[in-house]
């Protein structure tokens, strides 16, 4: 069992390379790989999509290595391998980035990417820190997470669904702010699981040995 952890310069990856290893390990999960390779990208058990930065740059990015999101999607959409997507790597789902500029997502969970705005206009933005999760809607990836349970964010933008049964977590920010996204054989987090202590290594967990 191969998880390929992609590694396309957007961003730091050693504290998601060493907590997917920690609980590969953990769970007889197999190799955990940190590539931009897209023959290994393809042929993986399991897709990791990490982003830091804003969606516009990630998604150039992207699309500069050469054959990189064909094999993603190849892994993905007609594999149907297991999919998780990472903060911007989340928001590269949706349908549509405003930030900045329009740009194009992959459109797997129909949606957009829009700029957080709280009702309490003293909550400062990017949302940045430990927030408590609620959940929306059940999923494999969830087992063991309770409402309440904390993640740490960081972040400015957001996904918003067209379809509620895609959104499996939120958190209150003075309003509803997205924080895990979910269809089929991909989910994605907007927090930083590798960085949430025992609510991200448990994700992480779930995942590695999810079989949609």
């Amino acid at each position: 069992m191969i998880t390929a952890l992609i590694d396309y310069d957007s961003g730091n990856l050693h504290s998601a390379e060493k907590a997917f290893q920690r609980v590969a390990r953990e769970t007889n999960a197999g190799q955990v790989v940190v590539t931009s390779d897209p023959d290994v990208v393809a042929s993986a058990d399991r897709v990791v999509l990490p982003g830091d930065g804003a969606f516009p740059h990630c998604r150039a990015q992207l699309a500069d290595f050469t054959g990189l999101f064909e094999a993603v999607e190849e892994a993905v959409i007609h594999r149907a391998r297991p999919f998780l997507g990472i903060c911007v790597g989340m928001q590269m789902m949706a349908t549509w980035g405003r930030e900045y500029t329009d740009t194009r997502g992959f459109d797997w969970i129909s949606g957009e990417v829009v700029r957080i705005i709280p009702a309490d206009p003293t909550l400062k933005v990017p949302h940045m820190g430990w927030n408590d999760l609620v959940l929306d809607n059940p999923h494999p990836v969830l087992d063991g997470i309770q409402t309440g349970d904390h993640a740490y964010f960081v972040h400015s933008y957001h996904v918003r669904v067209a379809d509620p049964s895609h959104r499996l977590a939120h958190v209150d920010y003075a309003g509803d702010i997205t924080a895990i996204i979910g269809r089929d054989n991909m989910v994605g987090m907007q927090f930083h699981p590798e960085k949430s202590q025992a609510t991200g290594l448990k994700l992480i967990a779930n995942f590695l040995t999810w079989a949609p």
